[in-house]
């Protein structure tokens, strides 16, 4: 690897895994030696800080930012779980909060759930003044592992054994990360990166540089794609970028996930980082570009439908309150409605049949007994991309 002159190159070394010897890859520390060339993706980061700056301008004249938020986290832990394989739909998501039994494994839906517990405490944590460290890695794996199929997997601690990606087994494995005796001096590395200033790094490159890095190491048994996607997201919530954490590439990446994988390998076998940050920045700037057009839907949307419920007359205020409701919990039942807004069963019954009459709600069940009301035009605007991959 790094034998031939190019220091961007990590080195390989043997290991044993599973009784086998494998060459195991140790990556050079960030930055990259010789810099990076700026000027061949310079266009590009450009057009991604131009559409970030703007969405999370967007972000402040939302009439409720956090409802924007917790569907937008929640899309993102979709789809990024999606990437590894679990069958989970949005609609599963909000089901399993919302007590009502959804269509998917519940092993799919519980890890979807996690992921979205995780990005909470992430941020959380770095608003006290937590700095972005291996310990707050750490914590939020545990997070994500700690139910469902990764609870065998050594929630919150870095691997003791190695692990690969690709393949049967080490021996015919696509790539083989750092062997356990090296992943210490690899995370050190890491964690320093993640701390350097360098006006010639901005922040938004850092991300890009970082999620390769994460990816390669490898430090857990599992986990390790989502918790590398939320590393971007976190890395620009650190230092300001974003005011809330709202762009996140996993719809993206899940669209080009073969160019994903392909860009990640080639900068491990030739130091291909300026090919790796172009594709990285058009995620940001179409991802951002996305997320902000979508703020605006929603903003529009929400206006039309309270100027439709407010032609209700007299019964338009508890319909009113119901719709509030629904723009945090866009699937609901009647007694969730009626303990969340302290109103009586009947009048919340009312409220949402009126919702349903004027089609802005949809009842899901055709049950007369424990029926499920759903926002549809809600949960279809945000549904947009998060198909499930096939199995």
């Amino acid at each position: 690897m790094a034998e031939d002159g190019n220091q961007r190159l990590g080195t390989l070394v043997e290991t044993s895994a599973g009784g086998e010897r494998v060459r195991a890859y140790v990556p050079a520390p960030l930055p990259p030696v010789p810099p990076l060339d700026l000027g061949q993706f310079m266009h590009v980061y450009e057009r991604a800080m131009a559409a970030v700056g703007r969405l999370d301008g967007v972000t402040t004249i939302l009439p409720s930012t956090p409802l924007f938020l917790y569907m937008y986290i929640r899309k993102e832990a979709l789809l990024s779980s999606q990437i590894e394989g679990t069958q989970s739909s949005l609609s599963d998501l909000l089901l399993f909060e919302n007590d009502a039994a959804p269509m998917a494994a519940l092993d799919d839906v519980t890890e979807v759930s996690n992921y979205v517990a995780a990005i909470e405490h992430g941020v959380a944590r770095l608003r006290s003044g937590f700095p972005l460290s291996l310990r707050l890695i750490r914590e939020m794996h545990a997070i994500i592992l700690k139910s469902g199929r990764g609870t065998t997997k050594q929630p919150g601690e870095f691997r003791r054994t190695q692990n690969w990606i690709g393949g049967t087994r080490p021996g015919n494995a696509l790539f083989v990360p750092p062997p356990p005796d090296r992943l210490g001096e690899c995370l050190d590395a890491l964690e320093r990166f993640l701390h350097h200033e360098d006006a010639a790094l901005p922040p938004l490159i850092r991300a890009g540089l970082a999620h390769v890095q994460f990816e390669t190491i490898h430090p857990f048994l599992d986990g390790n794609g989502r918790l590398g996607r939320l590393l971007i997201t976190l890395i620009l919530c650190e230092a300001g970028i974003l005011q809330q954490p709202i762009l996140y590439l996993s719809l993206f990446l899940k669209a080009r996930r073969d160019d994903y994988y392909r860009l990640l390998q080639e900068v491990r076998q030739a130091g291909t980082w300026e090919t790796w940050m172009e594709f990285f920045l058009t995620g940001v700037a179409e991802t951002a570009e996305q997320a902000a057009a979508t703020a605006r839907e929603l903003i529009a949307m929400f206006d039309a439908h309270r100027q439709a419920i407010g032609r209700l007359g007299r019964a338009a205020p508890s319909a009113l309150r119901v719709h509030e409701l629904m723009q945090a919990r866009p699937i609901v039942t009647i007694q969730t409605a009626s303990d969340r807004l302290g109103i009586s069963f009947p009048t919340a019954a009312a409220a949402l049949e009126n919702l349903v009459e004027i089609r802005i709600v949809r009842e899901t069940t055709g049950r007369q007994r424990g029926r499920v009301y759903a926002y549809s035009d809600y949960i279809a605007l945000l549904d947009r991309g998060t198909e499930p991959l096939p199995a």
